[in-house]
């Protein structure tokens, strides 16, 4: 697979546009208007705001660096103005000279001479990862000013203006905006901690260059079916899979973002044992060599009531959670103290828990909280699987946990039961704007499926970038927008199959409806016809049905991410059938009302056929633990709705 970067590009579709066509299941309150007529940038900024006229781009425009300039930044800009037809010319910001007529842009570090003054009163908020962006006319020359922080602050910049170039008839002109911006959480990604077949390689690797888009800075490497991450983590990689490593941390870091090695030993490491000390700490030097700096320490899913060796039984007594907790502590405070802070650019070490799913008081938790105060500790929610986490709950797992902790969010993951046949594709929700105050970050646990796990993905970036600006139906809207490569009717399409994908299981109730849309047109279609309004009944619910039936053609032939399409087939194959089957009862419908039973009768045997067959559709060979499985698709909605309107038809 050929990685292909999606980048942004300016929005030109509104919530309130899609929510027209009935393409989502929002209300149109819940919408937010745009900046001052300013295009859509994700994630959503803190401060965006017009301050002049747009700025028309020349055909070449200078690029004014220094040696501080960030690499990825200065190569991300000049490969976004080259997509936009206008050559960028590097110039050094000691150069003073200026070609006449031409736009400049400054980037770099927000302390440099040229930036500040061209800032004015703007600041670079003073916050890791921070930017400001400034765009300036004067007498028919223009300047855009991308400061950062730091060289992270560069790079979202970019990612920034990027969103800010609309092209017309005239050439691409940039938005007169000044942007204020920095990250509420300081972590922010995914964590590839899933069970069923890890990702590909080329799949991380469009990973990574999609999190750089959506201004995701972490990556946490933890797939359970990997032997050398959890059966067999003492033993070094193959030279080949450590070269791929590699290979992955330097995408990560053309892409700001971190990198984060974990090995999971909890299966049967000796927490006393000085082998298996050396063991993890060999392990973490070969991935420290080829460029890793962050590393976590995985304690999840393993049975704390027995020991893995006897010296670990004359050490902390009788196995039990007590003592589990405090041979962990002990054992990762070894490894922050005596590694991590050892090597130069490590970052503190991360841990998952043993118990990490509530915020209950425990023996357990109460040992692991003399751990070394920087270890930073995950956490689910008050579930494996939570339907909301409230700031209230975060603030209770600050104090078990002994302070902030770093959400690892089990959604969109797919690999239990609940989730057999499902893509989950319902938009990042029901987390409480607030929780930035408590959390050290959030990753994401997505899908099997790397590519269709970036609609949750694209959610919980712009979330755990601006929690309390975050709005659910503007960010479903731009990740299925980025997906399909910012084509209207792909997005449409998009929408309408991320509806018919919306369910979100928990090991309790689901916490996200199934088709919320489709749902309210059949509620609306029911008091039509009930009200003996039939054709208006079957009026309404035509469009829908026409979207439904056109979603595959559409995203096969648009230019949607083709990685997204490969990975949605049999769910495309499924929605192909039932929306023949939802067209073919609403002609039925119409037939029956014309008086026309033969027709009826025929229409709604096709719709039969079409149903069951959608219903032997199999996700085969599967990537998940589940084994092969029907796909589920708009259940409890569309296929409710087709057996209820026959069953009426045909009595």
């Amino acid at each position: 697979m050929t990685t292909v970067r999606r980048r942004l590009a300016a929005g030109t579709l509104t919530v309130a546009t899609l929510l027209a066509t009935g393409a989502t299941g929002a209300t149109a309150a819940s919408a937010s208007p745009a900046h001052d007529d300013l295009p859509t940038v994700s994630p959503a900024p803190q401060e965006m705001r017009r301050t002049g006229h747009d700025l028309r781009l020349s055909r070449t425009v200078e690029v004014v660096v220094d040696d501080d300039t960030d690499a990825a930044a200065q190569d991300a800009l000049t490969e976004t103005l080259r997509e936009h037809g206008v050559r960028a010319v590097a110039r050094d910001a000691d150069d003073r000279a200026r070609a006449g007529g031409q736009v400049r842009v400054l980037l770099g570090d927000g302390a440099r001479s040229d930036i500040r003054a061209a800032l004015g009163r703007v600041a670079v908020p003073d916050h890791d990862e921070a930017y400001a962006l400034r765009v300036d006319t004067e007498r028919g020359r223009g300047t855009v000013t991308l400061a950062g922080h730091d060289t992270a602050g560069q790079f979202y910049a970019v990612q920034t203006l990027e969103q800010l170039l609309v092209d017309g008839r005239g050439g691409t002109g940039v938005a007169g905006a000044t942007v204020q911006d920095f990250p509420a959480m300081p972590l922010r990604g995914t964590i590839e901690g899933f069970y069923g077949e890890p990702w590909t390689h080329d799949e991380r690797l469009d990973q990574l260059a999609f999190y750089g888009d959506v201004k995701a800075n972490t990556y946490v490497y933890a797939p359970k079916d990997d032997p050398y991450h959890r059966e067999k983590w003492r033993e070094d990689y193959p030279a080949d899979k450590l070269a791929e490593l590699a290979e992955l941390v330097e995408a990560a870091t053309a892409n700001h973002v971190r990198f984060t090695f974990a090995l999971s030993p909890g299966n049967s490491i000796c927490y006393s044992s000085e082998d298996d000390m050396a063991a993890l700490e060999r392990k973490f030097q070969a991935l420290y060599d080829v460029g890793v700096r962050a590393f976590s320490v995985p304690l999840d899913d393993i049975d704390y009531s027995r020991w893995a060796c006897e010296s670990d039984r004359a050490a902390y007594g009788d196995p039990s959670p007590g003592s589990a907790g405090k041979a962990q502590a002990d054992f990762l405070t070894r490894v922050q103290q005596g590694w991590i802070e050892e090597h130069d650019g490590a970052r503190p070490l991360q841990m998952v828990p043993t118990e990490y799913y509530n915020t209950t008081e425990s023996p357990y938790k109460a040992a692991l909280r003399e751990m070394d105060d920087d270890v930073v500790v995950m956490w689910t929610g008050n579930d494996v699987v939570p339907q909301s986490i409230s700031v209230d709950q975060a603030i209770e797992a600050d104090t078990v946990f002994g302070g902030p902790t770093f959400l690892w969010d089990n959604y969109p993951v797919n690999d239990y039961g609940q989730t057999s046949g499902r893509l989950l594709l319902a938009p990042y929700d029901k987390r409480e704007p607030g929780l930035s105050d408590h959390l050290a970050g959030i990753v994401s646990n997505p899908m099997n499926q790397a590519a269709a796990s970036k609609v949750a993905v694209f959610g919980i970036a712009d979330f755990a970038w601006n929690d309390r600006g975050y709005d659910r139906d503007r960010s479903w809207v731009e990740a299925m927008r980025y997906l399909a490569g910012d084509d209207r009717a792909a997005t449409r399409a998009l929408l309408a199959f991320g509806d018919l994908n919306h369910l979100a299981p928990s090991f309790g109730d689901p916490w996200q409806p199934q088709a919320p849309a489709l749902a309210a047109d059949v509620d609306a279609f029911w008091r039509q016809w009930e009200a003996g309004h039939g054709r208006a009944a079957v009026d309404g619910l035509r469009d829908r049905a026409d979207l439904i039936a056109a979603v595959p053609e559409t995203l096969r032939r648009a230019g949607v991410d083709p990685a997204f399409v490969s990975d949605a087939a049999p769910w495309l194959d499924a929605t192909d059938l039932w929306g023949d089957a939802l067209l073919a009862t609403l002609d039925a419908a119409e037939a029956d009302l014309d008086g026309d039973t033969d027709a009826r009768d025929a229409l709604l045997a096709e719709a039969r056929a079409s149903a069951e067959a959608a219903a032997q559709v199999i996700v085969d060979p599967p990537d998940n633990r589940w084994g092969a499985a029907p796909v589920q698709l708009g259940d409890g909605v569309l296929d409710t709705f087709l057996t209820s309107l026959g069953s009426d038809l045909s009595s």
